[in-house]
């Protein structure tokens, strides 16, 4: 029978030492302290949203933490709330002085200086559903011309457009016919304000944040600024009373941009890593707004759904084609972009339904 050798006090802790001498050297030399170095040289980005805390939860940042958990500290993404280090409507000089790394907003908000911005928000009756944005951006040829358009201007990088939901009225007083628009202070998007000025709406522009007081004061009579999913998300149904189930456009273009500095010094792992997450975000965002606006109209409690009948809408309609005449005019690029909306809802038309009834 083997019999195993005694140590005495002073040879166990002399082995002990020796061993934990060891285990230290393979700490200092292993995974610690990869990791402490990839976390001493990690990048990070300052990101701000067009949408307050209530609704970035839903638009944005589930992407942003998925970006952030599998980037595991090799990069870090801080995200921003409407307004909170930039107004809206400076964000995109902001990003391109490099002052804030990304930005999550549609190009008519930011004030983007391409002749492209027009169409980014809701464009007058431009899309009909959700899935009208990513068919036109990747299948005719939006996303090339949108490129394009930037790689003019330099400084900031177009990353990715996806949809949001359609543009309603929310209104404190009821709106059943155009005749109840005139007059009306809204809170909207640069270019759907402009066409709505058409209809006698006046639009106003706001800090997004007080647009919840605005209407209880009195300073706002109403929001053409969503689909009814975020006004009762954000509060905006807590302080307004009907929803007009007629909209101006079906879905909101939004976009995502970085910085072109920042963005051509990331490591191309990264560069796909966030892509796939603004991919993530998009895809969200379909059924979220999708199921919501069916949800909302059906079961919620706090808005009244008006209508103003389809022969009176028409004239709207047949309106915004004429104010498309006018984009069209501007630039060649804008015709193209005016085309290609033409040329796509004539082929929706055309299939029928489910595309369009």
């Amino acid at each position: 029978m083997k019999t195993s050798k005694k140590l005495n006090k002073r040879e166990f802790l002399k082995k002990a030492g020796v061993t934990s001498a060891a285990a230290v050297g393979a700490t200092a030399l292993g995974a610690p302290a990869v990791h402490g170095a990839s976390h001493a040289k990690t990048i990070k980005w300052r990101l701000q949203t067009y949408a307050g805390a209530a609704l970035a939860a839903n638009v944005i940042k589930p992407s942003i933490d998925k970006f952030n958990k599998i980037a595991n500290g090799e990069m870090e993404i801080q995200l921003f709330n409407a307004d909170q280090l930039v107004p809206t409507g400076e964000l995109f000089r902001a990003m391109q002085k490099g002052t804030i790394d990304a930005v999550q907003s549609d190009d008519d908000s930011i004030a983007a200086p391409v002749d492209v911005s027009v169409f980014g928000g809701y464009f007058p009756f431009g899309l009909r559903y959700s899935l009208d944005v990513p068919a036109l951006f990747h299948e005719y040829g939006l996303n090339e011309i949108w490129k394009e358009a930037y790689d003019e201007v330099g400084g900031v990088t177009w990353l990715s457009a996806g949809a949001w939901d359609p543009c309603h009225f929310a209104t404190v007083e009821p709106i059943r016919s155009l005749a109840d628009l005139k007059g009306k202070r809204v809170f909207t998007f640069p270019t759907a304000g402009r066409f709505l000025k058409r209809f006698g709406v006046v639009p106003v522009t706001l800090p997004w944040e007080d647009i919840e007081v605005a209407v209880q004061t009195g300073e706002l009579d109403g929001i053409a600024w969503s689909g009814i999913t975020e006004d009762y998300t954000v509060g905006w149904a807590d302080v307004t009373n009907y929803f007009l189930t007629n909209n101006i456009s079906g879905a909101w273009i939004g976009s995502y941009f970085a910085n072109s500095d920042r963005w051509n010094a990331l490591p191309e792992h990264l560069k796909t890593l966030f892509n796939v997450c603004m991919d993530s975000s998009h895809y969200h965002r379909q059924y979220w707004y999708w199921a919501g606006e069916a949800k909302l109209r059906v079961n919620g409690t706090k808005l009244k759904l008006t209508t103003i009948p389809d022969e009176e809408w028409k004239t709207v309609e047949d309106e915004a084609h004429k104010f498309w005449d006018e984009i069209a005019a501007k630039t060649p690029r804008t015709a193209k972009v005016v085309q290609i909306l033409r040329d796509y809802n004539a082929t929706m038309q055309k299939a029928g339904p489910p595309y369009r009834y």
